[in-house]
């Protein structure tokens, strides 16, 4: 729980400070995190083969299925269900001991899907406790979802047109073939390339939401210790 807290803590400063960092979490995570209800659809979206079979399970009798062949289908004998982690857990206290039957499997479903649904509760609030050693945590709850991950995580891709805003040019024109060149290269790149340059130029993976956020910005120069077709890219701190 102290490794959660600590990435609460890591989270809170990336949105203080405007560092993004390169975080890829289940989007039922920054739900929770902004203290919005989950649905099933979350669940579908991490885990959707697990859902299908308690829909079958709930549905069953539309496959033929009776109360006598019941367990012959169905290879569960207790409430006991798939965590997130693939190990089989008593989805209620006292799970193992409560028998699953034909009767009682829209219960089963149900509690199988409230577990799952809060599973991670104590770890979201371990995180959301981290976070507010640094932000003020009540203000999460103005956030959306996608909000809150922008602001931690920053833009997952990586586009030109944001980096020809804060880029400097120094004894060089833009307008010069070479840094024409560069552009080019660059906006030919993957995204996965284009990731690969900013962390050679900024030590970073990732660019914050808002363009207005980047206080770092990279230089375009021309060193004279060079001849006069090369160019140097560094760092501007």
């Amino acid at each position: 729980m102290l490794q959660f807290k600590f990435l609460g803590i890591l989270m809170g400063v990336a949105i203080r400070t405007k560092k993004p960092l390169d975080l890829h979490l289940a989007p039922l995570v920054w739900k929770q995190l902004c203290c919005i209800p989950l649905l099933l659809e979350d669940l579908e979206e991490v885990d959707l083969l697990y859902v299908q079979t308690l829909k079958s399970i709930l549905h069953i009798e539309d496959s033929g299925i009776t109360e006598d062949n019941f367990h012959e289908m169905i290879p569960l004998d207790s409430f006991v269900g798939q965590s997130a982690d693939g190990k089989m857990v008593p989805i209620i206290p006292g799970g193992n001991s409560i028998p699953l039957t034909f009767s009682n499997r829209k219960e089963y479903v149900e509690r199988a899907i409230e577990y799952r649904l809060h599973e991670i509760d104590r770890q979201v609030a371990a995180v959301r406790e981290g976070m507010s050693w640094i932000v003020p945590v009540p203000l999460l709850s103005l956030l959306t979802a996608k909000q809150l991950e922008q602001m931690v995580c920053g833009m997952p891709e990586i586009c030109c047109d944001v980096l020809k805003k804060v880029v400097r040019y120094r004894e060089v024109d833009e307008q010069h073939a070479l840094v024409q060149w560069f552009w080019q290269t660059l906006e030919e790149f993957s995204n996965e390339e284009r990731v690969l340059f900013m962390r050679f130029v900024s030590g970073r993976s990732r660019l914050p939401a808002n363009t207005a956020d980047i206080s770092q910005r990279f230089q375009i120069m021309k060193v004279d210790r060079v001849s006069s077709d090369q160019l140097l890219i560094r760092i501007s701190y």
